[in-house]
């Protein structure tokens, strides 16, 4: 491989070291921005990260429980999961939305783009506002295990203030209703 440039980092040699139908890990050998010899691993994301925190006429959202195995931990997060590049955003949410809990939405906005870890992955965030809720079938996946509850909205920022919602497009997310909240522009009139 001839060496290319990546910002102020050069990378000398690149390696595709394990992929699987969701990511891709490659291994680089680089000269730092320094010009040291050094590695770098890289955690491609072959979808986006979903997410929507859908906001029912009462003031409640819906938060889905689940064991996630990388951290032999049960999470409580805004319903989310993935959605293929090159398809609409918005069209993944909704999906996701119907899936996990039911819900189909007539109103939507959205709240934020963010990247999640981006010291070792490329891994990017679209996250929306859902309101103007009808309630249908959830039809989660065959690997997920869910639970769903509804929740006041001051109940989702107090768990994420107490730390028992972590996920962190979750915590984006709600932070980012209620940011809208306090400065008077979460209307759900529309």
């Amino acid at each position: 491989m001839t060496p290319t440039k990546k910002g102020p980092w050069t990378i000398l040699s690149a390696e595709d070291v394990y992929e699987n139908p969701w990511i891709r890990v490659t291994h680089h050998e680089v000269l730092t921005p320094s010009q040291t010899p050094g590695i770098y691993g890289l955690l491609h994301y072959r979808n986006l990260a979903i997410g929507v925190v859908p906001v029912d006429a009462e003031g409640h959202t819906y938060l889905v429980g689940q064991y996630r195995f990388p951290l032999d931990a049960y999470s409580w997060e805004i319903p989310e999961g993935g959605g293929a590049h090159g398809v609409d955003p918005l069209d993944s949410a909704a999906r996701e939305l119907r899936e996990e809990t039911g819900l189909t939405a007539r109103h939507w906005r959205k709240l934020l783009e963010a990247d999640l870890s981006n010291s070792v992955s490329d891994e990017r965030a679209v996250a929306y506002l859902a309101w103007g809720l009808v309630q249908g079938e959830a039809e989660p996946e065959a690997t997920e295990e869910l639970a769903v509850k509804r929740v006041p909205l001051a109940e989702a920022f107090r768990m994420v203030e107490a730390g028992e919602i972590r996920d962190a497009l979750s915590v984006l997310s709600l932070q980012a209703v209620r940011i809208l909240q306090i400065e008077g522009k979460l209307d759900l009139s529309a």
